[in-house]
This record gives structure tokens, sequence and C-alpha cells, in this order.
């Protein structure tokens, strides 16, 4: 990753095993994906309410940013770098490589994925699309999207739905002990 800060797994394991004083793990993800797992002593912050509010993330002698690749993770280096002018370190791999080395999640209840949810609302507007008169325009601009999707690997159906009620946390949610 040019140009960022960054650790492995290996190492990010080390340092939250380790004393972990002055060091925030930053879980970007939105939180449908966060209660499906996430490190144990991450904070929420998700880049969609980052870019409005960069403080989320907290303060720290050293913020350490994981989602589920490192795409999102530099997207929200950049949004951090630019308000604060702090360096924060992105995990490389990020949970899928955390994952991968065997090192365990912390789940909660939550909603159903946002993927999940992208299904059932893409297939329903193709439903009513066919089914409805004057809304046959539907199966295409949805198909449209899943392309585009495809293509970016973004989903802007998926950052709607994640604005949703229900897949917001009631509560300021990290695995922090206070």
């Amino acid at each position: 990753m040019e140009g960022w800060k960054t650790c492995s797994v290996r190492e990010l394991r080390e340092r939250l095993n380790g004393s972990g004083g002055g060091v925030r793990l930053v879980d970007v993800r939105e939180y449908p994906e966060f209660a499906d797992g996430h490190i144990e002593g991450a904070r929420l912050a998700p880049l969609s309410d980052l870019g409005r509010n960069p403080k989320l993330a907290g303060e720290a002698d050293e913020v350490i940013l994981v989602c589920r690749t490192g795409r999102r993770a530099r997207e929200a280096a950049a949004i951090l770098r630019q308000a604060n002018g702090g360096e924060p370190v992105i995990v490389e791999g990020g949970l899928e490589a955390w994952k991968q080395a065997g090192y365990p999640l912390r789940r909660e209840q939550g909603p159903i994925s946002l993927e999940r949810q992208v299904r059932i609302a893409a297939g329903s507007l193709v439903l009513a699309g066919l089914l409805i008169p004057g809304l046959g325009f539907l199966p295409y601009v949805v198909g449209a999207g899943l392309i585009f999707a495809g293509v970016t690997n973004t989903c802007a159906m998926g950052l709607l739905l994640a604005r949703l009620p229900w897949n917001r946390p009631k509560r300021e949610t990290t695995a922090c002990p206070r």
C-alpha cells in the first residue's frame, strides 16, 4: 500500500496482546459487518460517517485502521490525514487476512448482513418492476447498478441501506473496556 504506514495482522495481534497503550484500533466497516465479526478491542467508526466527523476515530498516539480488505481503510486514512495531519496505520489485508491467520473475532447480535439486504432489495425491485405496470424500468436500473457495483467494487445500494435505522448501532459501539 504505497504512501501509507501499514502493519501485518501478526504485528497487530502482538500490539493488541501487549500493553496496547496509546494504540486505538478503528474498524471502518458498516455496523452490520462489524456486528458479524470484529477484532476484540476495535472501535466502530464507519467510513460513511468518518468523512463528516473524523473525530469518530478517537484520539490516540497511534490509530490503526481496519476494514474487510484494506480499501476502505485507505480511504479513511486519507480522511484522517487531511483532518488532523496524523499518520494512521493500515492493517494489510484487513479482516480477511486476520481470519486467514486463524485469529479470533468477536461477534454480537446485529442486523442481517448488508450483502443479504442488498440481494433482498435488488430482487424486490426487479420483481416489482416485472409485476407492476409503469415500473418496468426497475429491472434495467437494478441490472445496471449491479454491473457498476461489480466493475467498481462499490455498492451504492449497500451504502444507502447502511444508513437505515436498523443498520445503525443503538449506542457507541466499541469492544474496548471502559
